[in-house]
């Protein structure tokens, strides 16, 4: 393909890294034994490498110890937290496939993950917040009491034989987590398995708005590669210091987060179980961190506490935004006020292990909060139609992603795998997009979200960034809701800064004369909150139903 088309290819001047996340792992302990792994500022854990991945050690002979074998699925359903992160490293030395269990989920969704996969042993946190874990799964699992310890039979979960819980009382038929790890020999490496850097090693669940959650199955060398190159592109380094808000179910924490400290030599620090803005900017100060993640909806709480002038948080350099897109005046004030000049915008899926796009410290600051970046390292993109035509530079399309980032697959789902990787080895992101002459890539939006007005295609996100400028509005959601007329007409729901108030006029007002006249919101609604999913991703279907429903609008067809 030449210049004028829509395709870029990343560079290959560093190989690939060919080992796998427990041999990472061991690297790392016997380079830096006395440096700092992991602190949990919540739990008043704090590990240096050596501790941490002796550890680790101790629960991978323990977890094989209950008979769990190579490829067996060991499932994790806890909020952040330092067994969380044991259990993540022990898996994977173990050769156990690790499936991450979204926190928030309630009895049917559990018990959808856990009978998919087959999950043999299942890792839980006594509770979290609302969500009493321990009797969710008692629910399911009414047998459990009755049964010893590893030796589960439950009608409904027919594969799990395993239960170990993090915290609380001591209860009949589960392990303590501590219990798993027995004071082994820790001499003998034999014990462990020979492992392959392609055996999968992960599933984690996609959050689709459309049916089923669907098991993306990765890979060490999708991992630990991703790792490496996240983090070497945010300029992580040795010693760094990162603060972790972000849930570890996800691919940003699990992957970008903690196992990119592992693969350079950084420390990792949670400031609490689950996202509390005070706590991260009291962690910040307090660990001294030199860089912290979050999706932009954490980095608009932490700017906007009340106490936010309280911290010292000088000791920041960078760190990275992501998870959804990021509203363009945000990112200038994270650099601006949190002194994050080297913050950079990643962007991928958890079916890409998950970065293909991030931006670099080195770009200029234009480049940086307004696109996601250039292609990865031994990734390649392209731009394609509708016909699956490659489209010129600048033009939108759906964007697509090929390399070692893309999962193997969704597990035992051959049929919805075929539907998102295509027989030349493209991952169909779904998103739409564009490459730009110099190779930086902007998103705008979801294909799915995309608003058609009266035969205008129009882009929620293009007007979400048009209105973070008004001084009032501190978020802001754009959707399509169904319109007789036009097919669909725009609505913007928008939370304001607190203490202000304005009205839908003035919102109108605002875009007049400065953004077409079909993307002037016909509904501007004022809300206190988003629906959000646990990684801060704003639910816009769940609000196009409740303005449906608001506006008493009904679907409109068209022959």
């Amino acid at each position: 393909m030449n210049d004028s088309t829509s395709y870029v290819a990343g560079t290959t001047d560093l190989p690939l890294l060919e080992d796998t996340i427990g041999a990472m792992l061991d690297r790392a302990v016997s380079r830096w034994p006395e440096r700092e792994a992991l602190v949990s500022v919540e739990q008043g854990v704090r590990w240096t490498y050596e501790e941490f991945g002796r550890r680790v050690d101790e629960l991978a002979r323990g977890l094989m110890s209950l008979g769990l074998e190579r490829g067996d699925r060991v499932g994790v359903w806890a909020p952040n937290c330092a067994e969380w992160t044991l259990t993540q490293f022990a898996t994977a030395k173990a050769g156990l496939i690790q499936v991450n269990v979204n926190p928030a989920y309630r009895l049917s969704e559990l018990e959808y993950t856990l009978t998919k996969v087959g999950v043999k042993a299942l890792v839980a946190a006594a509770s979290f917040k609302t969500s009493d874990y321990v009797a969710m799964i008692e629910t399911l699992a009414p047998e459990l009491p009755h049964c010893r310890p590893g030796a589960l039979e439950a009608k409904r979960l027919p594969a799990l034989e395993i239960v170990a819980k993090i915290g609380g009382e001591r209860r009949p038929g589960w392990f303590e987590f501590d219990d798993l790890s027995p004071k082994a020999d820790l001499s003998n490496p034999a014990v462990l398995p020979l492992l392959s850097n392609r055996d999968p090693i992960n599933i984690q669940f996609t959050s689709g708005t459309t049916g089923l959650p669907k098991g993306a199955t990765l890979s060490h060398r999708n991992l630990v590669n991703n790792a490496y190159f996240v983090g070497r592109s945010t300029g992580l380094r040795e010693a760094d210091r990162l603060c972790v808000p972000v849930p570890l179910y996800h691919c940003f924490g699990m992957v970008m987060s903690n196992l990119a400290c592992v693969v350079h030599g950084a420390t990792i620090v949670y400031p609490a179980a689950g996202f509390d803005p005070l706590a991260v900017l009291t962690a910040i100060e307090a660990e001294r961190c030199t860089a912290v993640h979050g999706v932009p909806t954490m980095f608009i709480a932490e700017l906007q506490h009340p106490r936010f002038g309280e911290f010292d948080l000088s000791s920041l350099r960078a760190g990275i935004m992501a998870g959804a897109p990021c509203p363009i005046e945000v990112m200038r004030q994270v650099i601006d006020r949190m002194y994050m000049r080297e913050v950079t915008i990643a962007y991928g899926m958890t079916e890409t292990s998950p970065v293909s796009f991030q931006s670099s410290p080195g770009d200029p600051l234009e480049r940086r909060v307004t696109t996601v970046g250039r292609i990865q390292p031994h990734m390649e993109a392209k731009v394609i139609d509708t016909e699956g035509r490659t489209v010129p530079r600048g033009a939108v399309g759906e964007l697509c992603t090929r390399g070692y980032a893309v999962m193997l697959g969704y597990w035992d789902d051959p049929e919805r795998t075929a539907e998102a990787i295509d027989a030349e080895g493209w991952m169909h992101t779904g998103d739409l997009g564009t490459l730009d002459a110099e190779g930086y890539c902007n998103i705008a939006g979801r294909a799915k979200d995309m608003i058609i007005r009266g035969g205008e295609n129009v882009y929620p996100r293009e007007i979400e960034e048009y209105l973070y400028r008004h001084p009032k509005i501190a978020d802001v959601a754009v959707i399509g809701v169904p319109d007789a007329k036009y097919g669909e007409e725009v609505c913007a729901c928008v939370r304001l800064h607190s203490g202000q108030t304005a009205s839908a006029e003035e919102i109108r007002g605002f875009c007049q004369g400065q953004i077409a006249h079909y993307k002037i919101p016909r509904y501007v609604h004022f809300v206190d909150a988003f629906p959000t999913t646990v990684t801060g991703k704003v639910q816009k279907y769940l609000m196009r139903q409740q303005m449906m429903q608001l506006l008493d609008l009904t679907e409109q067809r068209t022959a």
